[in-house]
């Protein structure tokens, strides 16, 4: 179903701030630089970080392989007797300790910022307790296969990385060193082939111009070869030397838990302030007209009815003030009707021109169907206080176990929901219930955001 509304006035409830700053629009000026990054990539720091990270992986890894493999065979040697547990459990510490050391090295060269496992859960004091907790986390044993996995790794990326470095290097400058050839060795240049009967050198012009050019098509490559190989070291540590998925779940939890706690406590206060301010105001004003026509009721019958008069007009206001803000905690329209009647009613309020296009097989979970709700109307909001544009859409649709948003409008763009502005807060939010927001939208326009919940129907 496709409908085009017009102008009218925003309802309340839905507004998330008056700054354009708030929401991120408008152009954001940024530098370029003046090299491709094909070009620039042998002469970044990036570039040495991470032939550093190679070159020290190599003696890294022989020491953690060493320490594993001596540990792990000397503890599994003495379980016959009580001290094989021990030395197991000092295994698994050292891995975790050189773990440590892991993330801390991959931090400063790869940049990959990995949080540490969880902690041992060490349910009372001494040592028995320790080594219990030692031997059944997870964590330690991901640690001990890291220093497993990593020596034959790095074995690898260290031959390949060498090469690579020193085979670009040395043809790239072979111009400049060709002559020791002739003036020292004897022969016209570097010898490409030999056998018994014939002999190629490179040694004229054309051939030495070749060689430093080849040299600098791989020393402009061999960058993104290391970073490729560098690129499997940083998933190296975060899938072992990382928390695990539960323990990152639990944390993502309880920092959604703390989202929908701290939104439902501006939430309430946002009410109690306009009850306090709106209606609960003016049904005392209200009250207290009614009490004066009541004592005029008897000396002065027609200004009674005028004071009556003018509170039944009180009455009407305070009675919309009430429902605007039901509709601003749960439009009726929404239960009864669905999304597809509740968007088109607060498309009809908008300001700018909305078409609105919802094609649902069947309604989601309430809880979900009243996100989806609120965020399309905070959108909406956003385009009609910031954007500038002439007209916008709202698109609805379910894609398997997703209820899928779309809002699009022909704006100015600019808007940026890393920029702490209303579209991160509401990013936050929908964070808390296993949704996605994404947020297209170049200077200029136009801007595009999408939404994914989950459809709990």
């Amino acid at each position: 179903m496709a409908t085009q509304y017009g102008h009218g006035g925003y309802g309340q409830g839905y507004d998330t701030g008056d700054d354009e700053g708030r929401y991120g629009y408008g152009p954001h000026p940024g530098r370029r630089p003046r090299l491709p990054a094909a070009l620039r990539a042998p002469f970044e720091g990036r570039t040495w970080r991470e032939l550093g990270y190679v070159l020290l992986s190599l003696p890294v890894s022989i020491v953690l392989f060493t320490w594993t493999v001596t540990m792990v065979s000397l503890g599994a040697g003495l379980l016959v007797t009580f001290l094989g547990v021990p030395v197991l459990a000092a295994a698994l510490a050292g891995s975790r300790a050189f773990g440590a050391l892991e993330r801390a090295r991959a931090r400063a060269l790869l940049g990959v910022d990995v949080p540490g496992p969880e902690p041992l859960q060490v349910r009372k004091p001494g040592a028995p307790a320790w080594m219990g907790a030692v031997l059944k986390s997870g964590a330690s044993w991901r640690s001990l296969l890291y220093s497993l996995v990593q020596l034959p790794w790095a074995v690898f990326t260290f031959t390949v990385a060498v090469t690579l470095w020193t085979l670009s290097l040395t043809m790239l400058t072979y111009p400049l060193w060709f002559w020791v050839f002739p003036a020292y060795a004897g022969e016209s240049g570097l010898q490409l082939y030999g056998d018994a009967h014939h002999r190629i050198y490179l040694d004229n012009s054309f051939e030495i111009t070749v060689t430093g050019l080849v040299g600098l098509l791989f020393t402009l490559a061999t960058p993104w070869l290391v970073r490729a190989l560098t690129t499997v070291d940083g998933l190296l540590v975060r899938g072992l030397l990382g928390p695990s998925l539960l323990s990152e779940r639990v944390v993502e939890l309880e920092s959604d838990r703390g989202v929908v706690v701290d939104t439902a406590a501006a939430d309430l206060r946002r009410i109690e302030r306009d009850l306090h301010d709106g209606a609960q105001a003016r049904l005392v004003g209200l009250a207290m007209d009614l009490g004066l026509a009541k004592e005029k009721m008897r000396e002065d019958p027609q200004a009674a009815a005028r004071m009556v008069e003018d509170a039944h007009g009180e009455v009407k206001t305070a009675l919309q003030e009430l429902r605007d803000l039901a509709r601003g905690i749960h439009p009726a329209v929404l239960t009864d009707r669905g999304l597809d009647a509740a968007l088109s009613a607060v498309a009809s309020r908008c300001t700018v021109p909305v078409r609105v296009e919802v094609d649902l097989p069947s309604r989601p979970a309430p809880a979900i169907e009243g996100i989806a709700y609120f965020t399309v109307c905070e959108l909406l909001q956003n385009v009609a206080k910031h954007s500038g544009a002439r007209s916008a859409s709202v698109d609805v649709w379910r894609a398997e176990d997703r209820l899928m948003l779309q809002v699009t409008d022909d704006g100015v763009g600019g808007a940026d929901a890393s920029a702490g502005s209303g579209l991160a807060g509401l990013k936050g939010r929908l964070d808390a219930v296993d949704g996605i927001l994404l947020v297209d939208s170049p200077a200029g326009g136009p801007t595009r955001v999408i939404a994914e919940l989950p459809w709990r129907g």
